[in-house]
């Protein structure tokens, strides 16, 4: 059966049984979702769309999206991880410059390496293609400090795909791509996530204090920063989010079909099932979330071709699945009553939260809309 995304349905094996087992208590306790990750990692996950090579699987976005997708049904968190996992490897796989690329790369493949990106700043918040800090010259090389702000996975990932303005920079847009160890000392993540969604994501402010970076470290030229960040990290990031918010949808659809169909009035013999006002309910959410998967299916072909429209529909993908996971999950609250407010009876108040996170996640919903309007009138996005 051919999947929404254009792949057969089982061409992606995702340990899903694993990642479902330990997501309630991923996010009743915010704790990060290791044994998800080493799942992934034993299943070759990690190394997704690295070249087979190098020892990875060599998918593509397809495969990512299937992936993704899979993990948002069972576990946000651990979705959330890997999306910015794969779009932090898209963005050291494009490099000519990152002397350990391929090392990184292979470590990824065999599940020993996560990385995860590290681009909003306190001081540009989540305009996170303009950053404030700045790498200064120091002897055969560079230094930088800077307040990153929420990063993914900060206190587990390995590596952080970082950006500063190059130091003759005159303004933000001439940024640099470089690679962060989270093994320097002057690395220092700031604390655990508390948030409302995708609790288990260990998002955290990160403090760069005097971080040494050798010109090996560079993913970029000085400078040309933006070229990766809107042409490989953009894409990757909005379509992986697109299919996490698939996900939630399709979680919120099964459990309250799976509500509505085992709930009933005893004084009635009735299910609530029966009642049309609630099946109507739950078919606004499957059509809602067939719709933006097919757009989703639709752009990843645009992406594989290359055309011009290509960044648009990526744009407008990410733009439609998020209001979706809104409007899913609202839905699955109204449908299932009182039972949705339950953490015990169903997932639905979990997913509820998770969906929310993408609405104010950079690039914002108010980003998108402002992005899709200028490329639909032959604007610059900057």
């Amino acid at each position: 059966m051919l999947h929404p995304y254009g792949l057969e349905a089982d061409q992606v094996s995702v340990p899903v049984d694993v990642v479902a087992r330990h997501g309630a208590d991923v996010d009743q306790n915010r704790r990060f979702p290791e044994e998800s990750i080493a799942a992934l990692g034993a299943a070759g996950l990690l190394g997704l769309t690295v070249s087979a090579e190098l020892g990875g699987l060599g998918q593509g976005p397809r495969a990512f999206c299937v992936a993704a997708e899979e993990l948002a049904r069972a576990c946000a968190s651990t979705a959330m991880v890997y999306v910015m996992h794969t779009a932090a490897v898209a963005a050291i796989s494009s490099s000519k410059l990152l002397v350990d690329r391929d090392p990184i790369l292979s470590a990824a493949a065999k599940g020993t390496h996560l990385s995860t990106l590290s681009l909003s700043e306190r001081g540009s918040r989540s305009q996170f293609w303009a950053p404030v800090s700045k790498l200064a010259i120091k002897g055969d090389g560079f230094v930088t400090s800077a307040v990153k702000s929420w990063v993914t996975a900060a206190n587990f990932a390995d590596s952080y795909v970082s950006s500063a303005q190059a130091p003759d920079a005159k303004s933000p847009l001439e940024s640099t791509l470089y690679l962060a160890r989270t093994a320097a000392a002057e690395v220092r993540p700031q604390g655990a996530f508390d948030g409302l969604g995708l609790r288990g994501n260990d998002s955290s402010p990160v403090s760069l204090d005097n971080l040494p970076v050798s010109r090996q470290d560079l993913i970029t030229e000085l400078g040309k920063g933006p070229d990766t960040i809107l042409g490989v990290i953009l894409p990757w990031f909005a379509v992986g989010t697109a299919a996490m918010a698939h996900g939630l949808c399709r979680a919120a659809v099964d459990a309250t079909a799976q509500h509505l169909s085992s709930t009933g009035f005893e004084h009635t013999g009735t299910q609530l099932r029966d009642l049309p006002q609630l099946r109507a309910r739950l078919a606004q959410m499957s059509v809602r979330t067939e719709s933006s998967r097919a757009l989703l299916g639709r752009t990843l072909g645009e992406m594989e071709a290359g055309t011009p429209e290509a960044p648009l529909f990526v744009l407008s993908a990410r733009r439609a699945a998020l209001e979706t996971a809104l409007e899913v999950t609202d839905l699955a609250m109204k449908a299932c009553g009182g039972a949705a407010f339950s953490r015990q009876a169903t997932p639905i108040e979990r997913l509820f939260r998770d969906a929310r996170a993408g609405w104010v996640m950079a690039p914002t919903v108010d980003h998108l809309d402002d992005f899709i309007g200028k490329a639909l009138t032959g604007l610059p996005l900057f």
